[in-house]
């Protein structure tokens, strides 16, 4: 391990990944104040945030704006100022960048073109919600936000029925109803936990199962930032067939002259798969 206050790598021509607070100060790093401090260029996706933060660190530091509409313009500049020997810290608003933030694109490019990439570890809502929702999280998988609408959307769902490992999603205020009353169709009656201004002062954590947060939430005006997270398909949930027994069957109820319709329908009841997915299924293994 290395000794508190050292860097794995010189620093001349280095991009630091750093985590922010998720709301909450005290929740900065020795090592991140340090850092912010030291280098010669703070890439933040908000500037104004940044400059508020750096502010109250006592820090003085140039701010170079990098959000989602300006990555793919900005990041070939900073890859010259890293190239050319400068050192640069990248935070988001809050939290740690490219987890459903700008980043990932100026990383991949420093990347590219060898530019050491160094991260400074931070607060990130998906394992800070995870350690305090108290279902299993031993796996997970993380969604993001959800498509908006339309069929992307409904397919992402549906692949939350067969994954028997955890879920954390990002929602907006004003579609949290909507989206539980989506998961709750779709996934029955699985547990699930709201967590609304983490790290906050108004921190909140509402548990349930995915109906009753539904019914909850429906008709009300939620404010602040929110985490999802919902339990992996229970034991014995989707008929209990792997994806090698489910196409056997299918092989044989389709030799036995069934329709690709009948069996999808059938086999939706009875796996809680998608009916889309199994028609699909139906048609490459007649074909």
């Amino acid at each position: 391990m290395e000794g508190a206050g050292t860097e794995r790598r010189d620093t001349t021509g280095c991009l630091y990944v750093v985590g922010t607070p998720i709301g909450n100060l005290e929740d900065l790093t020795d090592r991140a104040r340090r850092v912010l401090a030291e280098v010669d260029l703070v890439a933040a996706e908000d500037t104004r945030t940044a400059g508020r933060l750096l502010q109250r660190l006592g820090v003085k530091a140039r701010l170079v704006s990098v959000f989602e509409g300006n990555e793919h313009t900005r990041a070939p500049y900073l890859v010259e100022q890293l190239a050319g020997g400068a050192t640069v810290a990248l935070i988001t608003e809050c939290g740690t960048p490219a987890i459903s933030d700008p980043g990932g694109v100026l990383v991949a490019a420093c990347v590219a073109a060898a530019i050491p990439v160094v991260p400074v570890p931070g607060a990130s809502a998906v394992t800070t919600v995870l350690s305090a929702s108290g279902l299993a999280v031993d796996r997970f998988r993380f969604e993001g936000f959800l498509p908006r609408r339309g069929v992307v959307r409904s397919r992402r769902i549906d692949g939350l029925k067969r994954d028997d490992a955890a879920a954390v999603i990002y929602e907006s205020p004003h579609r949290l109803a909507q989206t539980l009353a989506d998961l709750a169709e779709a996934l029955g009656p699985r547990r699930a936990v709201v967590a609304r201004e983490v790290t906050k002062l108004h921190e909140e954590f509402v548990r349930g199962t995915l109906s009753e947060l539904a019914a909850r939430y429906e008709g009300q005006a939620v404010k602040g930032e929110l985490v999802l997270v919902i339990e992996g398909r229970p034991q014995g949930e989707g008929g209990g067939l792997s994806d090698d027994e489910l196409e056997e069957v299918m092989r044989e109820r389709l030799a036995s002259g069934e329709s690709a319709r009948d069996l999808a329908r059938d086999l939706a009841v009875q796996t809680g798969r998608s009916r889309r997915e199994l028609y699909a299924l139906a048609h490459r293994l007649r074909e």
